[in-house]
């Protein structure tokens, strides 16, 4: 009976033997035989798959500088942040979305207290792709067209009702599962006149990445005036108000 249970779960054949019509209790035992295992391979399918399908394990090993930085890139005010991959496996077509969340007011008068502007990162091709393979420092240009064309340094506190938030998508490359990794900066957590120090460092010809300075931002001098400020008084170089003595900032 075992051996005749087993061809039945694994259909591998009965050979020469065979279920007669002699035998009805035979029959509702290979029908239940099949039953059972139809329901057994579906829990084990199902066990693998959300095993194989957890994309927030995955997202887990995406990670955020703390803090977000303003300072002066190509002559122009820049927001900035930084965003690694602690995995050797590589998030393929990763996009990077940024939406500036605040309060604002209509023309008509209509408050819009959540109101969600998209945001666009510094790239030369025209979109928000990147290739994650080492961290990488994302950047938006604030021009004209940037919601945060107004904002100067005296505004950057827990008062201001400014929030930007980062969503980084992608595909994970072992399972081909889709997965997402979101962070969002508050105004007291954007650092005025600060830089991101290197961690990629280059010996041999090989690169190596100091994940112990992910977050270590540096004082470089930048105007405190708004951006708008900076374009209608022709640059940086003239107008520019220096930072206090350069100082290593750990996060």
């Amino acid at each position: 009976t075992t051996r005749f249970r087993s061809e039945v779960q694994v259909t591998i054949g009965f050979g020469g033997r065979m279920i007669t019509e002699e035998c009805p209790t035979a029959i509702l035992v290979l029908i239940v035989q099949n039953i059972v295992g139809l329901v057994i391979n579906a829990i084990m399918m199902g066990c693998i798959f959300m095993k194989t399908a957890q994309a927030h394990r995955r997202a887990e090993t995406l990670i955020f500088s703390k803090h977000a930085v303003i300072a002066l890139r190509n002559g122009s005010l820049c927001f900035m942040f930084r965003v690694g991959d602690l995995r050797k496996s590589m998030i393929i077509s990763a996009t990077i979305r940024m939406q500036v969340v605040r309060k604002s007011c209509s023309s008509e008068g209509e408050v819009l207290p959540l109101n969600q502007i998209d945001i666009q990162n510094e790239n030369p091709v025209g979109t928000n792709g990147i290739f994650l393979v080492s961290p990488l420092i994302i950047c938006h240009n604030i021009d004209k067209n940037s919601p945060l064309y107004d904002v100067s340094a005296t505004q950057l506190t827990h008062h201001e009702d400014l929030e930007v938030i980062v969503i980084l998508e992608g595909v994970v490359e072992t399972t081909g599962i889709t997965t997402q990794a979101r962070t969002s900066y508050l105004a007291d957590e954007i650092l005025w006149g600060q830089r991101f120090v290197p961690i990629v460092a280059e010996e041999d010809g090989r690169y190596s990445v100091d994940y112990s300075k992910f977050g270590n931002t540096v004082r470089v001098p930048t105007p405190n005036c708004t951006a708008r400020q900076l374009d209608e008084q022709g640059g940086a170089m003239g107008t520019m108000t220096l930072s206090p003595k350069r100082k290593d900032r750990k996060s």
